[in-house]
């Protein structure tokens, strides 16, 4: 595994594999614990969308999509708001309707793009120095702004109705719980595609709460197994020549169903 290490694009891929595993396994936690999972997805999704856009103008398409996945987002949140349909409806709405705005705009194509399809499918292999540093800068917005207000969104994710009672606006904290999750889903797309990416988001902390209940332990299982899926996959994916978004997302869920086997096998 040391050999790896000797290549530039190696360490590239392996630095943002650590920063991409920290960042989805932390807010993991709070999507979890908040029964945000579909949001995570349909927002995902979104990012096809603004990826498309990106490219058709040829601007860059982490720019566009982060406008389109915020914007997706603030959506989802303000129809759930008006209270005329549920949250999941709204988010199936939005999932179906982003990505078939991207086909349409694919259809305007007129060459084909190797680097627009491994947003789609993820090659943490191909991240280049300048995509690091976007993930770092997103990455840091995203968990000091969880940190500021780590009390407020902890509040929030146990018990909504007092945190409105006691005066925290529950509202404001919402859209930009959302927009976190945009944020992350953008960081994350270059290395394991817009199909899988809400997977990472989500499994790693969910292997987490198998295993305690405890807040704090949560966040620290949540990042090992994170971070730990996505070390794993690169090296079984450059090991076997695999693709390494689909080898990272495997390697989480081989870590949930294992963990879910020894749970169970200790609480006998």
């Amino acid at each position: 595994m040391i050999e790896l290490f000797q290549y530039d694009f190696m360490q590239r891929a392996f630095f943002s594999a650590t920063i991409i595993g920290i960042l989805c396994a932390v807010l993991g936690v709070f999507v979890i614990l908040r029964g945000m999972s579909f949001i995570g997805a349909g927002i995902a999704h979104a990012s096809f969308g603004g990826v498309a856009l990106g490219f058709l103008l040829g601007i860059n398409p982490i720019l566009t999509a982060i406008l389109f996945c915020v914007l997706t987002a603030w959506a989802i949140g303000f129809v759930h708001e008006s209270g005329r349909i549920q949250e999941d409806t709204a988010v199936g709405i939005f999932f179906a309707s982003t990505m078939a705005f991207g086909v349409l705009l694919i259809g305007f194509m007129r060459h084909y793009n190797v680097d627009f399809f491994s947003f789609i499918f993820g090659n943490i292999l191909a991240i280049s120095q300048v995509d690091i540093y976007a993930a770092i800068l997103l990455a840091i917005i995203v968990l000091l702004t969880l940190t500021v207000f780590f009390k407020e969104f902890l509040f929030l994710t146990f018990d909504a109705e007092m945190a409105q009672v006691v005066g925290i606006p529950v509202r404001k904290f919402n859209y930009l719980m959302l927009t976190l999750i945009a944020l992350t889903v953008v960081v994350s797309i270059k290395a394991v595609g817009i199909v899988l990416v809400s997977a990472l988001i989500v499994t790693p902390a969910a292997t987490a709460s198998l295993f305690t209940k405890d807040f704090k332990r949560l966040l620290m299982y949540s990042v090992l197994f994170g971070v730990g899926s996505c070390w794993l996959g690169l090296f079984l994916s450059a090991l076997g020549d695999l693709p390494s978004g689909a080898t990272i997302v495997l390697t989480a869920t081989l870590f949930f169903f294992l963990s879910s086997l020894i749970t169970k096998w200790m609480n006998r």
